[in-house]
């Protein structure tokens, strides 16, 4: 893969919170593969998961950050010379949140708190955090600690003042295959020849890992400060995913879960009226508009009453889709299904 004619790494010391995520693990290889970084700091709590992402990319250019985002002072030196902040560090489990409210709290706001306040404080230039289609029109606390996170970062741009530091966030849906994505308890249940489903109607957005480290970069690269970034994905109903992965089984309707959506939505009615519609994106611009963000992009204005919900999506996984995702997830592009 060629790189752009403007890397926007080349040369800068990346922080990536949450490191050792799903998604982290995916950028990390990526961006030290494709770009030229000065250094990449890999900041989290798992001991053991850096050492398994040492043991897996050995690259002098990766630097392993032990630390949680609710120690400020350990963040703060985190920090130190960075340019480019992902933050994708976050309690996601619905229902760990629900039954740890203060957890969620700790981590997903104050969390976030620490993150504007150490960019600001060390002249980082770019801050983009990793948010998710639950925290629109939150029905559980995890949507709505990422909800307060999302306006933490976007109004972070208001504190700034003359270091310039911009913040804008990334949201999308599902990421398949990712920790506590239902695709790994599907191939699981396989074996037993009953699949779990909570409603047979319920739908959802998926992004792969690597279209969502696609998209963060691109985003980096376009951000001014203040916005989110929604990219045009895919929709797709949870039965059609189980009969993918096991014809043959049987599907056993549970009920939805506490917390659990029937669908989701990306942009809201209300959002949709400052949303440019962009190819391959859609850009929520912030309600305030200072007059010294120059924004360098354009894009069409959304029709009066635009939502992009899972279940009124125009775009649809085919189930040739479908199967292709399993497989590359299985790692077998052989295996028959």
């Amino acid at each position: 893969m060629s790189k752009p004619a403007h890397d926007i790494f080349e040369g800068k010391t990346i922080l990536l919170t949450g490191g050792t995520g799903s998604f982290g693990s995916a950028f990390t290889r990526f961006v030290l593969k494709h770009h030229n970084p000065r250094a990449l700091r890999v900041f989290s709590r798992d001991e053991l998961k850096q050492y398994h992402l040492s043991r897996e990319i050995n690259d002098p250019r990766l630097r392993l950050f032990l630390g949680d985002v609710r120690d400020k002072d350990r963040l703060m030196r985190a920090c130190t010379g960075v340019d480019i902040i992902v933050h994708a560090a976050a309690l996601k489990q619905v229902l760990a949140c629900e039954y740890n409210p203060f957890e969620a709290i700790k981590t997903n706001i104050m969390g976030a708190v620490n993150i504007v306040d150490a960019a600001i404080d060390n002249g980082v230039k770019r801050v983009v955090a990793i948010t998710t289609d639950k925290a629109v029109n939150p029905v559980n606390l995890y949507g709505a600690t990422k909800l307060c996170s999302d306006k933490v970062f976007i109004h972070g741009n208001s504190y700034s003042g003359p270091k310039s530091v911009a913040f804008s966030c990334v949201r999308y849906g599902n990421v398949l295959g990712s920790r506590g994505s239902v695709l790994p308890l599907f191939l699981k249940q396989k074996t037993s020849n009953t699949l779990e489903i909570t409603d047979f109607e319920m739908t959802r957005f998926w992004i792969s890992l690597q279209d969502a480290v696609a998209f963060v970069i691109s985003s980096i690269r376009t951000m001014v400060g203040g916005e989110i970034f929604v990219p045009k994905i895919p929709s797709l109903k949870i039965v059609d995913l189980a009969r993918a992965v096991a014809p043959e089984a049987t599907l056993k309707e549970i009920g939805v879960r506490p917390g659990e959506k029937l669908h989701e939505v990306l942009i809201t009615e209300q959002e949709s009226r400052h949303t440019l519609n962009r190819p391959g994106e859609y850009i929520v611009l912030p309600e305030w508009f200072p007059s010294e963000k120059k924004r360098p992009y354009s894009g069409s204005e959304l029709d009066s009453g635009f939502s992009y919900t899972s279940n009124g999506n125009s775009q649809w996984l085919s189930s040739k889709q479908i199967h292709s995702m399993i497989k590359d997830f299985m790692g077998d592009s052989s295996h028959p299904f």
